[in-house]
């Protein structure tokens, strides 16, 4: 029997730091990298606010479904890779 997941529930408006131009000069492989890293630092401090605290409750389908709510474009399989390991990592700081 197929268990519906739980809907998220309305997020609270997370405040911003002011963006900062990105260093000029460096590979466009660090700009993706760092890139990617902002956006699974976004998604996970959704999660997290939404009561998402084990890697294992983050399937690709709530990432992306949180991704729609904050208003980001949809991550890639690698960037809900990395949504997971913050998660873990902050379950086990």
């Amino acid at each position: 029997m197929a268990v519906a997941a739980p809907t998220l529930p309305d997020l609270p408006s997370l405040a911003t730091l002011p963006k900062k131009p990105m260093p000029a000069g460096r590979p466009r492989a660090w700009y993706e990298s760092h890139n990617r890293q902002l956006k699974a630092m976004r998604l996970a401090i959704a999660l997290l606010h939404a009561g998402v605290y084990r890697p294992e409750q983050a399937s690709n389908r709530r990432i992306r479904a949180t991704a729609v709510r904050i208003g980001v474009h949809s991550p890639s399989d690698t960037t809900c890779r990395a949504v997971r390991s913050l998660i873990h990592d902050a379950a086990n700081y």
